[in-house]
């Protein structure tokens, strides 16, 4: 029997309010530099693609932590610029960029996230977050007021490894006190979320949200849903809502 239940955090449990591509090009727009929204976005993805895991190994203070996480963020994002322009306070931009994303007010939680995820705990599962999110991820889940429903919240910097490594899967079953085969993990990412999590024999789950009338698919201890709200009918299967 399924005793607890992971989520993904950004894509999965909530969403930025703007798309990432048009807020990184609108607020360039702010400290002098234009370029296309489209372009923008495009090299972020790369950016964002290529990169290592947001995570620096393990013994290391908080302090030294949110150093790092700044300054892994600062390369992503001077990268996505590279080849667009340059700025004329690259730092201003990035303080101001860094600052916006930190800012629960420019995050939407999921419409049935809160639904969900006590459904869950009333049925007495232990409910964590595993993200390769840095520590502004914190305050966005307070002010989506989604925290209150979570036993545990694992980022990567912290674990010192990040998804798909197992070691911060391990790093949140350890925490919760369940092994893999009792625990399920919700994400949108079939390369960070699902893969890993079932490689290691959790319960794997992956939203995709294109086919919003797609009846969830369960094969094995595998299954792909279209919606949030569609994670009890998984639950059910496992016998654990």
């Amino acid at each position: 029997m399924i005793r607890a239940a992971f989520f993904d955090a950004a894509g999965t449990l909530f969403e930025a309010r703007e798309p990432i591509g048009r807020t990184y090009a609108r607020l360039a727009r702010d400290f002098g530099l234009d370029a296309p929204e489209e372009a923008v976005a495009a090299s972020f993805r790369r950016a964002f693609g290529d990169a290592p895991g947001l995570a620096f190994g393990l013994g290391l203070r908080h302090d030294e932590l949110r150093r790092l996480e700044r300054r892994w963020w600062r390369e992503r994002v001077g990268e996505t610029f590279a080849p667009l322009g340059k700025f004329l306070d690259f730092d201003a931009y990035f303080d101001a960029l860094f600052a916006h994303f930190a800012d629960p007010g420019h995050w939407i939680a999921d419409l049935e996230a809160a639904a969900t995820l006590q459904r869950l705990k009333d049925g007495g599962l232990k409910l964590g977050v595993i993200s390769n999110f840095d520590y502004r991820l914190y305050r966005i889940l307070d002010g989506l007021d989604l925290t209150r429903y979570f036993d545990s919240i694992t980022i990567s910097s912290e674990a010192g490894y990040a998804k798909p490594r197992r070691e911060v899967y391990d790093a949140a079953l350890a925490r919760a006190g369940v092994a893999a085969h009792d625990a399920m993990h919700i994400g949108d990412s079939e390369h960070l979320d699902f893969a890993p999590a079932a490689a290691l024999g959790m319960v794997a789950v992956l939203v995709d949200r294109e086919d919003r009338q797609a009846a969830p698919s369960i094969a094995g201890r595998t299954a792909r849903i279209c919606s949030l709200a569609l994670v009890h009918q998984v639950a059910r299967v496992f016998e654990v809502a």
